[in-house]
């Protein structure tokens, strides 16, 4: 039988199936951060139990840590506690911790695949949404709630109902300063928010195909915002050469023997998929959402379409828009370069290319954080930290950051950030803020001119 991408990973990590019911699927990498995890650890504290297998899970916080002063003690009496709570958590159950200052500290989804602990053919768990990243690599990635956590920490295993599959074809070549980021924003405007529900989504095509794997990861990243469980991409030789010679990643024998079974990891010629979509990818050129949600995106040089409803009167009214305006010359307050959606290397190769020789808009907030410190350590050895800082701008250190407003930087009641991250939602990065999503080259243009600028225009 031919068999999907995902029908092979899935098939492969199942340990028994329940009559009109849910799989028991097998997990082989747990991640754990502060803000999902205590209530599943006092679980297990409550019934007696051990971790399973510690091997498999690997913590860090990411969410509340500050990115400024990290050294420091945590200010913020509620991050304090979960972060101190997660690393009592990872010493009390023998779990490997990766703390604040820790070199394989950052963002969990950059974390996991940089060092390899991310593998291709993998199962991979995590209780946060944009778990969906690691399908960059060809696994089957994706979010789980506390309770999950629990499970997963207690057998190694969680209980899942087995998803549709969707297959979306992106065809033709990627245009000028059309980046990943654009891409899914696109893919997400044409589907809207809900379009992928219950689907697992595998990318397939030219324009994925060309992608980097940075840029895979973000397309990956925000599967979730179309409604989908998770994202994926079979892995080809730009996965290989990643992995190969990472910390975590098969060495000699074992690294043959991996990348034998890793090359069968692609769906059959003529695998059914239960839905297939096809995207033009000249049609695409650089976007900006409008709304408050992902799906609410367009062309930066398009106007805002008139959408008759009332949650789009309700979205236009907090962001401060109007049906027919083109957000073109838009003043902007704050930028945000980061993320597990947009912070990585690539992502900061992007923004500098934009703002060198140019200098940061005076009156314009900008947060460049990387997802890593391993991401900051490459910025440094390339001389992008040199050239940011003869344009204006400074690097912070290591974290989610202002992706949403659960740490120190949060954007202000009534001011717009374009923000490299993922979601849009009313107060996601601050009670009030009005956030547009795009890719690093908007984000970059817009901090040096002040307003939204088509980065086209800058090159």
């Amino acid at each position: 039988m031919k068999q999907t991408l995902f029908d092979k990973i899935w098939d492969a990590h199942v340990v028994q199936e329940v009559d009109e019911g849910p799989t028991q699927l097998y997990i082989d990498r747990l991640y754990c951060h502060e803000v999902t995890s205590p209530q599943a650890f006092e679980g297990l504290r409550r019934r007696n139990l051990k971790v399973f297998r510690p091997d498999k899970v690997i913590c860090m916080p990411d969410h509340n840590t500050p990115t400024v002063g990290q050294e420091l003690p945590i200010q913020d009496p509620i991050s304090k506690h979960q972060v101190d709570a997660l690393e009592k958590n990872a010493k009390d159950f023998g779990l490997t911790y990766f703390g604040m200052m820790n070199p394989k500290n950052g963002i969990i989804h950059v974390v996991g695949p940089e060092n390899g602990l991310t593998l291709p053919g993998m199962t991979i768990v995590c209780g946060d949404s944009h778990t969906s990243t690691h399908g960059a690599l060809g696994a089957i990635a994706f979010g789980i709630g506390t309770s999950e956590v629990e499970m997963v920490l207690a057998s190694q295993c969680v209980l899942q109902n087995r998803p549709k599959t969707m297959r979306i074809n992106v065809n033709g070549k990627l245009g000028s300063c059309v980046t990943a980021k654009d891409l899914a924003l696109y893919i997400i405007s044409e589907l809207s928010t809900g379009g992928a529900t219950g689907y697992f989504v595998e990318y397939a095509g030219e324009a994925v195909r060309s992608l980097s794997m940075d840029g895979r990861m973000t397309l990956c990243n925000l599967s979730i915002e179309m409604g989908a469980r998770g994202g994926m991409i079979a892995p080809d030789e730009v996965v290989f050469d990643y992995v190969k010679g990472t910390e975590y990643a098969p060495k000699g024998d074992e690294w043959d023997k991996a990348i034998a079974y890793w090359k069968t990891l692609k769906s059959d010629e003529g695998a059914q998929f239960d839905k297939e979509v096809t995207i033009d990818a000249t049609k695409i050129e650089p976007m900006i959402t409008y709304g408050t949600n992902p799906g609410m995106g367009m062309g930066i040089t398009q106007s805002i379409p008139d959408l008759k409803s009332e949650s789009f009167s309700k979205s236009m009214e907090y962001m401060g828009f109007t049906a027919g305006k083109s957000i073109l010359g838009q003043p902007i307050d704050y930028v945000f370069l980061g993320s597990c959606t947009n912070g990585r290397i690539e992502d900061f190769r992007a923004f500098v290319s934009i703002v060198k020789g140019r200098k940061k808009k005076k009156d314009v907030v900008v947060w460049l954080v990387p997802g890593s410190w391993s991401v900051l350590n490459e910025i440094k050895e390339e001389g992008l930290d040199v050239i940011l800082e003869e344009a204006g701008f400074e690097i912070r250190q290591p974290g989610c950051s202002a992706c949403l407003a659960m740490n120190e930087d949060k954007v202000p009641a009534g001011k717009y950030s374009v923000s490299t991250s993922n979601r849009n939602f009313e107060g996601r990065q601050g009670p009030g803020a009005r956030t547009l999503l795009a890719s690093p080259l908007v984000a970059a243009a817009a901090a040096v001119t002040g307003e939204i600028t088509d980065p086209r225009t800058l090159l």
